[in-house]
């Protein structure tokens, strides 16, 4: 988030239908790496987008070995005065005395918007641009605490781009004169600001929050930098160990009431130092086009990025007009199903992706969305066709978009198919994105249908290291610990086959070799058709590692067993669990959708793959 202090204003509360009343010229700059949306000129547009540009190529410079372009689009939205930003800005900061912003960064898991004011005056222009797409960077960063999230953005917002060199971390004489004002906040209480904290939305205890993360930040950096230390970086460190912040700040900073003094003294100083960096390659401006937007896809661009800043019932309104006006608007279906999506309503949400789908097919978000929540519900043949040619297409799209190839690896397991197919696509998703826990676990499973366990353990291990929650690890140990039992059925299996040359080939299927160390009595076997059911989970007994159960879906009653009920994957749609599941004890009574193998013994049960929960 970007802070200015400007001057009081009053809302006007009808800003949205005025500005519809009276329709506003849109234009659209597309550079190489953005894409910025205006209500003010095509020659600021570009000076917004050019600014932009060579930002990234100062970052590249910075770290050269790291990908700092999102697999997302970067949209900014250059918005021309206070009263258009007003009808945009996160609704927390509309009550009086609430910090004015000078322009903020939105990132979601699909989306990137910036949001920014060109009226925003002060010695360095270009400070909001340069401090946003700061934090575009720093959202790559897992565990990264507040103050240091914006420390390090107000560090680079006071760069400066000159013709043979760039200025990085120049002092904020604003940050400084606020500093001289006012008393620094305790550290430790600095170091546990969040985003409730009244320090990081009040206006006079926002400037503090951010002037002193300055402060810091700058602090640590010159220091590191002279004495070639790493505390930073240490910090960060035991942050991702869940060391708690005020913990893990004095064991990599050292006394914190000495630091504070240290503080304290260095924001009274008269000089500072920065750093100075060779100039950047030039951006070619010729290679930005330009076009003039429609009212209602102008429209439809605020709509989404009103949605996105929880400003759902604002965002409704406009996507009713918007809907009014022009009914084959496929930007505004998708943000309708984005909307739906966020409240679980999945059938709403899939109405809305599909219709976005049919009208603007290089949409690779509907796609997505269209097929990852019909893959929530059970199948038939039509519907897996769409869903396999939607994330296909999704994938053609927008081949950096880590969500659809992971998608298609778990739909192409779940077709026991092309699982050579299904082995490629999770690696790319890993590879895109290898902080991402949920895609080591998928990987896992698709080894496992390939019965190659050692591969699938050697997977789990990296993704305990990922684990962010106590859920998370149990799942990964609870999967681990299946996958081991299942390596070592397998090499008994193997070794028992060379012993007995005369005797039938073992058979390896991964549940039957669960059955062998978990289950003594009859087992079905799971080499029938692969089914998914939705209904109501009854009877739900255990038996050692051994789970059966009764859905009830209508009229009709299935019987299902899982040999080993570790090797079940679980999950939750549309709720959120308040502890740990415990299958013997909380299935009872839930609703869920199932996915079966129907077995070839008459009168059998069917094998479990996986229960999804649903609300």
């Amino acid at each position: 988030m970007y802070k200015r202090l400007l001057l009081p204003v009053i809302l006007l509360s009808a800003a949205l239908a005025a500005a519809r009343d009276k329709p506003e010229i849109w234009i659209e700059i597309r550079s190489p790496h953005f894409v910025v949306v205006t209500n003010s000129t095509d020659r600021q547009a570009r000076r917004v987008a050019d600014q932009f540009e060579r930002m990234r190529s100062v970052f590249q410079l910075l770290f050269p070995k790291t990908n700092i372009d999102p697999p997302t689009p970067i949209v900014v939205l250059a918005i021309r005065d206070e009263k258009n930003f007003r009808a945009l800005e996160p609704s927390v900061y509309l009550a009086k005395g609430q910090l004015q912003l000078g322009g903020l960064f939105l990132h979601a898991a699909d989306k990137n918007y910036v949001l920014m004011r060109l009226d925003a005056e002060g010695e360095h222009p270009y400070a909001v641009i340069y401090h946003e797409y700061s934090h575009l960077l720093l959202s790559k960063i897992d565990h990264l605490p507040l103050w240091l999230n914006e420390g390090i953005a107000e560090f680079y917002e006071n760069s400066e781009i000159r013709e043979k060199e760039v200025a990085v971390g120049e002092p904020s004489k604003q940050n400084l004169q606020l500093l001289h004002q006012y008393q620094l906040l305790p550290l430790p209480t600095l170091f546990q600001v969040d985003q409730t904290s009244p320090y990081y939305h009040e206006e006079t205890k926002g400037s503090i929050f951010y002037g002193e993360s300055w402060a810091l930040t700058h602090y640590l950096a010159i220091k590191d930098f002279e004495e070639k230390t790493h505390r930073v970086g240490d910090y960060l460190q035991l942050i991702g160990q869940n060391v708690d912040a005020v913990a893990a700040a004095a064991r990599a900073f050292g006394d914190l009431k000495q630091l504070q003094s240290n503080l304290d003294a260095y924001v009274r100083q008269p000089t500072f130092r920065f750093f100075k960096l060779p100039a950047v390659t030039g951006v070619d401006e010729a290679s930005f086009t330009s076009r003039e937007l429609p009212a209602a896809q102008a429209d439809a661009v605020r709509a989404d990025f009103l949605a996105y800043n929880q400003r759902t019932a604002d965002a409704r309104a406009l996507l009713d007009h918007i809907l009014h006006d022009d009914p084959n608007n496929a930007l505004a279906r998708e943000t309708m199903g984005f909307m739906a999506y966020q409240e679980h309503h999945l059938d709403e949400a899939r109405k809305w992706y599909g219709e976005a789908v049919k009208l603007d097919s290089q949409s690779y978000l509907a796609h997505y969305y269209f097929a990852a929540i019909t893959m929530s519900s059970a199948l038939d043949a039509s519907e897996e066709s769409q869903v396999e040619s939607s994330l296909r297409a999704s994938i053609k799209l927008n081949p950096n978009f880590a969500p659809s190839y992971d998608r298609l690896a778990v739909f192409l397991t779940w077709q026991h198919g092309n699982l050579d197919e299904a082995r490629l696509m999770a690696l790319t998703a890993i590879q895109l994105e290898p902080a991402n826990f949920g895609y080591r676990i998928n990987m896992a499973n698709v080894l496992v249908q390939m019965r190659r366990p050692t591969d699938a353990a050697d997977v789990l291990r990296n993704a305990l290291r990922l684990a962010k929650t106590p859920q998370e690890t149990e799942m990964a140990e609870n999967f681990f610990l299946h996958v081991q039992q299942y390596a070592q059925a397998q090499e008994r299996r193997l070794a028992e086959s060379r012993d007995d040359e005369g005797e039938e080939e073992a058979n390896t299927t991964a549940e039957t070799e669960a059955a062998a160390d978990s289950n003594p009595h009859d087992q079905p076997v799971p080499t029938g058709p692969h089914r998914f059911i939705t209904g109501l989970l009854t009877e739900v007994r255990c038996t050692r590692a051994a789970m059966d159960l009764e859905l009830v879906s209508g009229n009709k009653m299935q019987a299902m067993h899982a040999n080993n009920y570790f090797r079940v994957q679980y999950s939750a749609l549309g709720i959120e669990l308040e502890k740990d599941l415990n299958p013997c004890t909380d299935l009872d009574g839930k609703h869920a959708k199932v996915e079966y193998i129907e077995s070839e013994t008459p009168n059998a049960p069917a094998a479990i793959i996986a229960i999804e929960i649903h609300k």
